[in-house]
């Protein structure tokens, strides 16, 4: 008989796991509700005529296709399992056109698939946590999206680096260097210098039909250091004959000079900072003006947050000229950050505060009615099911990781009180039902 098994690339959660990973969500989703983002969601499967073209010829190919949708062959469109959150919330918006208003601002947390080669850091089936504003090309909407990355990581606990870079500024690039045709084939191969390394990535541009006098005159520009306003005044010299190159340039002066004149700054630079990137590329067709890509500086796990502006993502699905921004933050490769920097909260896998310990009949039937009141009053308390020996009991809390104990015998049903023990310390003390209500309280007041 086969072991059961999951496929490569795909994991189980248990009850703390799950836990934590719902830690990540709630926090994620309380800052997307500062800013006033409007929840939404899509189903995991879309036609593939909405999927397809949309991600590049590398997205493309890890698209998963469904071979089965309970249909006759040939008798309805194809489908498959969502790439990403973006693309289904693009034709969303067309489909609901008349319900929603401009500018629009929605989170989507849900999962995707990519049919990759699983590796650390990397999984076939793994969470989205999305924000855009669609509707408007103000580059508010950017320098918002900023600040919501400062302050879930902030809130995580994570310290990060956000590159941001434009891909006006990377069509001017290719312009200057005598290759304006070959601007996608340069994003997808400078889009893995820090996967492959510099002399890999001038290679792929060789493959790719760049000459190389075309890639000599990329170097400079692959190497180039300074401040932000140093690089950004370098590229703006290169750049002064190119339209779009300029254009480019004038946006991220704009997004930056926001940042700088109205968001205060950390601290500690370390725990948060941005950096103008001129190789970052992010491989997505779609974008048309700021990219970002987020990494911890303290976990070797690619980027956990990243994003762009569209201009016309929803033109491909009859609604053209609508320009959007957005974020993913990716919560697994997130989740695997703060294990490997032992940054949850103790009490994040934590779902009972209080377990009942009844040594008799009469005595499970006072945890029964106690437990009742309890949970009224929004206490997460459990009472062990079976008249089992106290050590047993003691056990399952041990076990469960449940802080507190509330043993009653027959000197507590006398005397209408239970016995809380402290699991962690071992300390008990006799208390009334009130009493438990606002011990539970005062624990909870303090976390």
């Amino acid at each position: 008989m086969n072991k059961p098994s999951i496929p490569k690339g795909t994991r189980d959660f248990g009850h703390e796991e799950t836990a934590r990973r719902n830690y990540i969500f709630d926090t994620i989703q309380s800052v997307f509700r500062l800013y006033g983002f409007q929840q939404i969601e899509t189903p995991a499967m879309e036609q593939m005529s909405t999927l397809m073209g949309k991600y590049g010829e590398e997205g493309d190919k890890l698209l998963f296709r469904i071979q089965n949708s309970g249909e006759k062959a040939g008798e309805a469109p194809e489908k498959g399992l969502r790439y990403d959150l973006t693309v289904p919330f693009a034709r969303y918006i067309v489909m609901h056109r008349q319900e929603i208003t401009f500018p629009y601002k929605r989170y989507q947390i849900q999962p995707v698939w990519r049919a990759d080669r699983p590796q650390k850091g990397r999984y076939r089936e793994f969470y989205q946590c999305d924000v855009d504003i669609i509707g408007t090309e103000s580059l508010v909407s950017e320098l918002e999206l900023i600040e919501i990355v400062k302050e879930v990581y902030r809130r995580l606990g994570l310290r990060v680096i956000l590159k941001i870079n434009n891909r006006k500024i990377l069509a001017g690039i290719a312009e200057y260097i005598g290759a304006p045709d070959k601007m996608i084939d340069i994003t997808v191969a400078i889009d893995k210098l820090d996967k492959i390394g510099q002399e890999k990535v001038n290679e792929e541009l060789v493959e790719r039909g760049l000459s190389a006098e075309a890639v000599e005159r990329l170097q400079p520009i692959l190497t180039l250091s300074g401040t932000n306003e140093e690089k950004l005044q370098t590229i703006a010299d290169l750049l002064q004959t190119s339209e779009i190159g300029t254009k480019g340039v004038e946006e991220m002066r704009t997004v930056l000079n926001l940042y700088n004149r109205t968001t205060a700054k950390s601290e500690d630079a370390e725990a948060f900072s941005v950096e103008l990137d001129l190789t970052l590329a992010r491989g997505l067709n779609y974008y048309t003006g700021a990219i970002f890509e987020v990494k911890s500086r303290d976990v070797q796990i690619g980027s956990i947050t990243g994003g762009g502006r569209y201009d016309n993502l929803t033109g491909i699905f009859g609604l053209p000229d609508v320009s959007g921004v957005g974020i993913s933050f990716g919560a697994d490769r997130i989740y695997d950050c703060l294990t490997a920097l032992d940054l949850f909260p103790a009490e994040s896998g934590v779902q009972t505060e209080m377990l009942f310990v009844p040594m008799g009949e009469e005595e499970q039937l006072r945890a029964l009615c106690w437990a009742g009141t309890l949970r009224s009053k929004g206490k997460r308390v459990e009472v062990y099911p079976e008249l089992a020996k106290i050590k047993k009991q003691l056990g399952y809390a041990d076990a469960n990781r449940i802080p507190f104990v509330a043993i009653i015998g027959s000197e507590e049903l006398a005397e209408q009180t239970v016995t809380m023990k402290n699991m962690q310390s071992g300390e008990q003390s006799k208390k009334t039902l009130e009493e438990l209500i606002s011990f539970l309280d005062h624990y909870e007041h303090e976390r």
